[in-house]
């Protein structure tokens, strides 16, 4: 059992909803069970909340927000500074149950607990600077000016594939905006959300406050539950493109903010000018790492026909040397996918590959020899940008393209219906701007000479098109959170109207 299962002294069985200060919410749905992807083991069993269990973390929520508002943002600083110090305590054991759980290797977990460090230091310095702006009025003696406040209770519903990251990115700047929250995490990982609930509770204790940070586990009815609930004026999730599609019409129609970050296809585009051992270290972390699970994953290599042999020959040949196996031994690179049915959805997409004349140039393959959910990491040469490689496979199947002109491979890369995260290798000044240029890109997250993941806490992460146009994490994303004012003071004893309007 994972040592932080031990050190937090969680229970088999933990009631899934959770508002702080230890108070555990009890509800009578059936269990949700957590598998271990590696060996389809049980892990535990976690009771989620049912609809009166759902609705008293809520009103927790609801009541502790009416005092947290008020709370100046410098002190609501100081309860994000605390929360990051206990995540930097617990960063392995937490790491070790994220790979455990989820599934991905042991140094791309602790990773995940270092970018939920660094989002809390980001957060913290944010407390000192919500600023808004101060404007001249067109009216004598009067001045304008315009104010952040903080916006409710919002709902946060988070994917299986960074069980901890996305809730910090988001209850870190909620938290010093004045905002208390509701996390619904991915069903498939019910033990990080308790785990990092439990930690949550520490730092609020130690504050003397609860229901900032509340939990509320459940099945896909709590997160309709929650797109449909009036007292959460912002939903944020992280999912699929569907799933996302019904959660934005939910919120809308009730004229709630959704902020949505959806899937990717994201592309590296390849120069005949590109460093070619840079090329293919990045694109074997960004294709391979998570086994291919991350929404910035890299899917399609977009490479000049001068240099596509020789760059699919070296990612061939990386590929093959790619360890398999357990993600909490030392050496594994790839671990396994999150579930039975992703390994079928992988074999479908490269028979679909196949038959649109593809050439799998290695992997392909299902491997229950290593475990129920491993797969060997897969390249396939296409022909041309068929249906599937403009769909989102969540598995680690990388398609090689071919073009002649840049402009050919930026049409080739905006030639899908997502838009999250895209790069450029090459040495070239010209090719670098012209694909970061207006008439470029068409990515949220555009890279020259790095790779499509690993995005840092520092810039607002989040995608265009079909990825829903949400941003998260660094830059003014904060502003998600708030609501804006404009103030205009009048500090005469006239009434001048605005435009020059007499009205006598």
């Amino acid at each position: 059992m994972n040592t932080l299962l031990a050190k937090l002294n969680l229970k088999a069985i933990n009631p899934g909803g959770c508002s702080g200060q230890d108070r555990w919410i009890t509800g009578a749905a059936a269990p949700i069970t957590s598998f271990n992807p590696t060996t389809g083991e049980v892990i535990a069993q976690v009771i989620p909340v049912d609809a009166t269990a759902y609705d008293a973390v809520v009103a927790d929520a609801q009541l502790a927000f009416r005092t947290w508002r008020s709370v100046p943002a410098p002190k609501r600083g100081e309860l994000i500074r605390d929360l990051g110090a206990i995540l930097r305590e617990y960063k392995e054991p937490l790491g070790e149950l994220v790979s455990l759980e989820m599934g991905k290797i042991r140094a791309e977990g602790l990773g995940e607990v270092q970018e939920m460090i660094d989002i809390c230091d980001f957060a913290v310095g944010l407390s000192r600077q919500l600023y808004g702006l101060t404007m001249h009025s067109e009216r004598p003696a009067h001045r304008m000016y315009e104010q952040w406040h903080p916006l409710g209770p919002i709902g946060i519903i988070t994917a299986f594939n960074f069980p901890v990251a996305v809730w910090s990115w988001n209850a870190a700047i909620a938290a010093v905006c004045g905002d208390t929250m509701v996390w619904k995490p991915s069903e498939l990982v019910p033990l990080c959300g308790v785990a990092v609930q439990h930690l949550a509770n520490r730092v609020m204790a130690d504050h003397g406050l609860s229901g900032v940070f509340t939990l509320a586990v459940g099945a896909g009815d709590i997160g309709q539950r929650m797109a449909e609930d009036k007292r959460l004026p912002l939903i944020s999730f992280t999912g699929s493109i569907p799933t996302g599609r019904r959660v934005a019409q939910t919120v809308a129609s009730r004229l709630g903010r959704p902020l949505l970050e959806l899937g990717g296809n994201n592309a590296i585009i390849v120069s005949d000018k590109a460093d070619l051992d840079l090329a293919t270290r990045a694109i074997v972390f960004g294709a391979v790492g998570t086994a291919g699970q991350r929404c910035t994953s890299t899917r399609r290599i977009i490479a000049h026909e001068a240099i596509v042999d020789e760059l699919t020959e070296r990612l061939v040949k990386a590929y093959q040397q790619v360890p398999i196996g357990d993600p909490l031994q030392p050496g594994t690179l790839m671990g396994p996918l999150a579930t039975a049915r992703a390994v079928e959805t992988m074999m479908r997409a490269i028979e679909r590959a196949v038959a649109d004349g593809g050439a799998v140039l290695t992997g392909g393959k299902a491997r229950p020899d290593i475990g129920p959910q491993f797969v060997e990491p897969t390249i396939i040469r296409m022909p041309a940008q068929t249906e599937i490689v403009q769909e989102e496979t969540f598995a680690p199947i990388l398609y090689i393209l071919t073009y002649r002109t840049l402009e050919e491979a930026i049409d080739l890369h905006n030639g899908v219906t997502q838009g999250l995260s895209s790069a450029i290798f090459t040495d070239s000044l010209r090719e670098a701007e012209q694909f970061l240029s207006v008439g470029g890109s068409d990515c949220g997250i555009a890279n020259v000479n790095i790779g499509t993941s690993g995005a840092e806490i520092g810039g607002a992460f989040g995608g265009e098109k079909d990825t829903g146009g949400g941003r998260e994490s660094g830059s003014d994303a904060w502003k998600a959170y708030m609501r804006r004012q404009t103030n205009t003071i009048n500090w005469s004893r006239e009434l001048p109207l605005a435009q020059g309007i007499k009205f006598e």
